[in-house]
């Protein structure tokens, strides 16, 4: 999700969200293609997993982010009960662009 969001010229993020053994939501960072400052990755893996799932409790689901999701991600996977969350680095490390100083 990470190099699909990458190819799209949108920030460097992917998260899936896996129920079992399957992955039943998936999605890469659409805030920049999108003009959507609300397309993280991990919201729009949440609502790929209801839409599959076609039920809006993902619970006992694992999220897998490529980076520490931001509160308002956090409090979307929590909102639609998903047990446990699974994050790369944040910050500098995570990829994300760079704000020039000043």
């Amino acid at each position: 999700m990470r190099r699909e969001a990458e190819a799209a010229d949108d920030q460097p993020y992917g998260a899936v969200v896996v129920l079992g053994e399957s992955i039943v939501g998936f999605g890469p960072s659409r805030v920049v293609t999108n003009a959507d400052p609300e397309a993280h990755a991990e919201r729009i893996a949440i609502r790929d997993a209801q839409i599959r799932l076609t039920r809006s409790d993902l619970s006992g689901a694992v999220m897998y982010s490529t980076s520490r999701p931001c509160p308002a991600c956090e409090r979307a996977a929590a909102v639609a009960r998903i047990a446990h969350m699974i994050f790369g680095p944040h910050g500098a490390d995570a990829g994300a662009p760079r704000q020039s100083g000043g």
